[in-house]
């Protein structure tokens, strides 16, 4: 640029204004940003994740290449210099500014070396990427680079940006692009291609083939991390950041949950999908049942985030919550994000949903009110009301889908024994299903007054039960003791609850089996969660409670307060 501008020297000025010219060079030469393509299953999440290192579609290419060989021929012609960098420009198309005005970015060539001087600086130790992809300085989630010297977020690589300036004061060479997985030797600025370095992408970027999938639960092996700490892939704990055991015990209760768990570790099963959500699940899936991780556990901060976001703070990181609420919210939101608009079917429904008969009985008071208020006439029938009066009862019934049950526990006694402890009941896992066998009543107060009646016509592949220990009112919450003696193998639905009889060339299944169970430890509001899931593949017992993961013995799930359950259905 010097040499052009020592023959721009000679010209009169009123033949050369260099201020006016670049300006208009300036505005005819930023169009509108190209389209991102997008490389990995969580590049399109949101439109600031760009990267001026990806290549364009040849249609813009071309676009571009006209305009740029335009501007070229009348600088040519009229004897101007290139045009100077915008500074304004240098974090967020640093690698664009590097190169004179005339060559663009798919007409550089980037000098790839395997031979790295620098590689052995990298330190896995230090690498972390589940945390956020925002730069350490700026804040932004714009062009992130992470050093693999300290393990530190910096943007852009330009020579104004923070990771080029990082790479000076520190002495920090080596540096992957958190979204193409492109590794670069800065200052230096070339690309490094070198095969030792796919194990940190395959950490950035857990990678499953569908063969792999398949084999998940035959697996044996154990895998060992950088630290030297072993594990086994899907058996990982989860950082409780803070306050959030309600969401890991939630998270690893699905990871049990074959289909569910197969569709996410594959991208391309929801790359439709533009849900932050629904890919940060599928990211924190992956990571968990991956098999070379740098480290025995796994941080869903990205998850956590998505969460606070789309539940707009209902479930955010320092206040404790309830799992079950958690998971009705998260299945019926994952399900929303998943379905198509031809269909409202998702891979939640199809391992969760089943479906009810509900027969619901308004006493005559309500219908004496409603009478008064409306001229619509109502078929009613006699009915005896609990032997104290008569009147007229309105019978409707609906059938109505369901992802989880709710199982009524009774009243804890109010007396304490001789040793003055409080008697803690125990009542079977197949009295509290009767709620569900179309004939036991169940007194509802809200809407309005009325008794259900409840009976399963449709048994969903693997079942979620919900035991409801938490009663709330206006001073305070309660928790019911009660222990539920469940069996952990062979739950036959079909001798405590009518089903109904399966369509021709269908096997009858009403056989289920625990695969995990979610447990409440102390005081209500001030207790924790922990979980026992099921390891398929030995079929061993674990007990997990954030990062602590531990073999246990099956008699020991069933001598807990169980909370939330979820069986799988015999095939």
């Amino acid at each position: 640029m010097t040499s052009k501008r020592e023959a721009n020297d000679g010209m009169e000025e009123e033949e050369f204004n260099p201020n006016s010219k670049r300006q208009k060079l300036l505005e005819e030469s930023s169009p509108s940003p190209p389209p991102v393509s997008i490389a990995n299953p969580l590049s399109g999440l949101a439109n600031n994740y760009g990267d001026d290192d990806e290549e364009e579609d040849d249609e813009r290419r071309e676009l571009d290449n006209g305009r740029e060989r335009d501007e070229v021929d009348r600088n040519q012609q009229n004897g101007h210099g290139l045009v100077e960098k915008n500074e304004q420009t240098e974090l967020s198309d640093s690698d664009d500014n590097e190169q004179p005005f005339g060559q663009g970015r798919h007409n550089r060539q980037m000098e790839v070396r395997r031979d790295c001087p620098y590689l052995d600086t990298v330190n896995r130790q230090v690498l972390d990427f589940d945390f956020e992809k925002f730069c350490s300085v700026s804040l932004s989630n714009l062009n992130v680079y992470a050093c693999l010297v300290c393990g530190k977020y910096f943007q852009g690589r330009g020579k104004n940006s923070h990771a080029y300036t990082h790479s000076l004061e520190a002495g920090h060479h080596v540096y992957i692009n958190l979204r193409t997985e492109k590794v670069y030797c800065l200052p230096d600025g070339y690309e490094i291609n070198d095969p030792s370095l796919d194990d940190i992408r395959h950490v950035l970027n857990p990678r499953v083939t569908r063969e792999q999938v398949e084999q998940l639960d035959k697996n044996k092996q154990w895998s060992r991390a950088l630290d030297g700490s072993d594990y086994l892939p899907g058996m990982v704990g989860l950082n409780n950041i803070k306050e959030t055991d309600f969401v890991n015990v939630t998270i690893q209760s699905l990871m049990r949950v074959t289909p569910l768990r197969n569709f996410f570790l594959i991208p391309e099963n929801y790359k439709h999908c533009k849900s932050p959500l629904v890919h940060r699940f599928g990211e924190l899936t992956r990571k968990i049942w991956h098999a070379r991780n740098f480290k025995g556990q796994v941080s869903p901060h990205e998850f956590l985030q998505a969460v606070m976001k789309a539940s707009k703070k209902r479930f955010r990181i320092g206040a404790q919550s309830d799992p079950v609420e958690f998971m009705s919210w998260l299945l019926n939101t994952l399900h929303a994000d998943l379905r198509t608009s031809k269909n409202n079917r998702s891979i939640i429904y199809k391992c969760f949903q089943g479906e009810l008969e509900v027969v619901k009985e308004i006493p005559n008071k309500v219908i004496t009110e409603k009478k008064e208020t409306s001229n619509d006439q109502k078929s009613t029938e006699k009915v005896a009301d609990g032997g104290t009066e008569h009147g007229a009862v309105v019978t409707e019934t609906s059938r109505m889908p369901f992802l989880m049950l709710g199982l009524d526990l009774p009243p804890p006694p109010l007396f304490k024994d001789v040793m003055e402890k409080n008697i803690i009941p125990q009542v079977p896992l197949f009295n509290i299903l009767n709620k569900f066998d179309g004939k036991t009543i169940t007194e509802v107060v809200r809407p309005h007054i009325a008794r259900m009646r409840y009976c399963v016509t449709r048994l969903p592949p693997y079942l979620i039960l919900h035991m409801r220990r938490f009663t709330k009112n206006n001073f305070f919450v309660e928790k019911n003791p009660t222990l539920v003696n469940f069996p952990v193998k062979n739950l036959e639905l079909k001798d405590y609850i009518p089903l109904p009889a399966p369509k021709e060339n269908e096997r009858f299944r009403s056989k289920y089996d625990l695969i995990a169970n979610i447990v409440h430890d102390g005081k209500p509001g001030e207790g924790f969660y922990r979980v026992f899931v099921q390891r398929k593949s030995e079929e061993l017992w674990y007990e997990m409670q954030d990062l602590h993961v531990s073999e246990t013995l099956p008699q020991m799930v069933a001598l807990s307060e169980a909370y939330m359950q979820i069986y799988e259905q015999h095939q």
